[in-house]
């Protein structure tokens, strides 16, 4: 939810960027009108397969995932699902390794863990990678490499979300707000995420439980920039096409690729005239009660599963209304259409407000009201759902218990580096018991949230203790929806 984070930089006309002309949007077969309803009578879903077309799967990263038609695929040939939460605050802490303001820790990913997630996805900032960037952290990467190794031995995987960028400028200073000069959310990819991605990807290629986000919340750029790279409003933005091939083509990794849509990640449609080429692709959908309503969500999203098109994971979701509406109905709803259609979820966000108020909680929106994990209301749904899946000893798993990283050129991910874990207690995890499972109306309370780019939790860019403060300002996730 961090979608509304940016800063500007203009470039001269002679383009850094090497992008191409789009060919013309591909001719698109009729998708259903149905949309969701809570009896599930929209149409039959299938079952997920993964036998690979031509007999053999795509490349795919030790220990990692490949996918075919709609379905996330084990190297055993078994469908998975991604179930999990979203943890900020690499994205605005200035110091990775100071823990009042991250609250890493070991314990912090153990009781994820014992939520029963199996993904976690962890936001990060490009200028705090990249070693020419005005902001950059020399111990940001160690710090990453310390988020993985702590994920990964409590049995999550980790989506790792390119979630603030600079509009090619490396010489921002700011993160303070969403605008031109600052390292925050913008409309879209740069040439320094181009860079990022290149040095990212070529350091966890040896991790298949290392999955790659290519760019938070895209919004207010076309389909065709939105894939090929372009100039909108006076930039020249990298295109999911382009981010993806740095990945594959540059770094030479095959993990799992994951591309959120346009209107901050809540607009899929036009993938199937906009598909990225290449393999392993999953898309990302953003799911807010204040502006994504249920009855858009089979057209905007839901059919790439449905027609069996491709993978879907809703990486972030929540009710960010103000109390007292806000509840745990619409994180039960969108988690009752996810399972429906066999698709992925983490939930926005494992964070504690500093307040910890219900309406700062529900804004943001968090699912834990503290650090030792005790649920908040829409937690509690996101809880309840987690239990419900199958135990990850229980269903078996391909993926190997620690990271396999590829050292490359950057050394590869220090298992042991310190990170400056912080205090964080494990506590009691607040018993929650299990909810209600009746789902509700999609829309569960529409209330509407106006246009989901103004909504932003400024505070996050700058001191996470103070992140709730601005909450008020959120109508979801950063973007137009949702929480950051």
């Amino acid at each position: 939810m961090l979608r509304r984070y940016t800063f500007a930089f203009a470039v001269s006309t002679a383009s850094c960027l090497n992008y191409t002309t789009p060919p013309s949007p591909a001719a698109v077969s009729d998708a259903s009108a149905d949309t969701f309803t809570p009896d599930g009578t929209t149409p039959t879903p299938q079952p997920g397969t993964c036998t690979p077309d031509g007999g053999s799967p795509p490349p795919m990263a030790p220990n990692g995932y490949y996918t075919q038609g709609a379905t996330v695929c084990t190297p055993a040939g078994t469908p998975h699902l991604f179930h999990g939460v979203d943890r900020p605050t690499l994205e605005f802490c200035p110091d990775s390794t100071d823990p009042s303001c991250t609250h890493l820790s070991a314990d912090d990913f153990q009781l994820m863990g014992s939520w029963n997630a199996n993904v976690v996805r962890v936001a990060l900032d490009q200028d705090r990678w990249l070693s020419a960037a005005a902001l950059y952290d020399p111990n940001y990467a160690s710090t990453v490499d310390q988020v993985v190794a702590w994920a990964e031995a409590a049995g999550l995987d980790v989506i790792l979300d390119l979630h603030w960028s600079d509009r090619g400028d490396l010489t921002v200073t700011s993160s303070a707000k969403q605008a031109a000069g600052n390292s925050e959310q913008q409309p879209m990819a740069d040439v320094n995420s181009i860079e990022f991605w290149k040095e990212v990807a070529a350091r966890y290629r040896g991790d298949g439980r290392v999955l790659f986000e290519l760019y938070n919340e895209p919004n207010s750029v076309s389909w065709s920039i939105w894939l090929y790279g372009g100039m909108s409003g006076g930039y020249e933005y990298a295109g999911m096409q382009m981010l993806y091939d740095a990945i594959r083509n540059d770094a030479h990794a095959d993990n799992v690729v994951i591309a959120g849509g346009l209107d901050w990640a809540f607009d899929l449609s036009q993938v199937k005239q906009y598909p990225i080429q290449g393999y392993n692709v999953m898309y990302a959908a953003h799911v807010y009660r204040a502006g994504d309503p249920g009855s858009q969500w089979q057209t905007n999203f839901g059919y790439l599963a449905q027609q069996n098109v491709a993978p879907v994971i809703i990486t972030e979701f929540g009710d960010n209304q103000s109390t007292p509406n806000c509840t745990s109905a619409w994180d039960t709803s969108v988690i009752a259409y996810a399972d429906q259609w066999s698709m992925s979820w983490s939930a926005w966000a494992w964070y504690a407000t500093g307040s910890g108020t219900l309406e700062s909680l529900c804004a943001f929106p968090s699912i834990i009201s503290d650090w030792s994990a005790t649920p908040s209301v829409q937690g509690q749904a996101v809880l309840a759902a987690l239990q419900n899946y199958p135990r990850a000893e229980d269903a078996g798993t391909d993926a190997a218990p620690e990271a396999a990283a590829d050292a490359g050129d950057d050394g590869g991910p220090a298992g042991d580096a310190d990170a400056g874990a912080l205090d964080a207690t494990t506590g009691d995890e607040g018993g929650a018991g299990a909810l209600d499972a009746t789902t509700i109306e999609a829309e569960a309370g529409s209330a509407g949230a106006g246009d989901e780019g103004d909504a932003g939790i400024g505070d996050e860019t700058g001191d996470a203790a103070d992140a709730d403060a601005s909450a008020d300002d959120s109508d979801g996730d950063d973007g137009p929806d949702g929480g950051e």
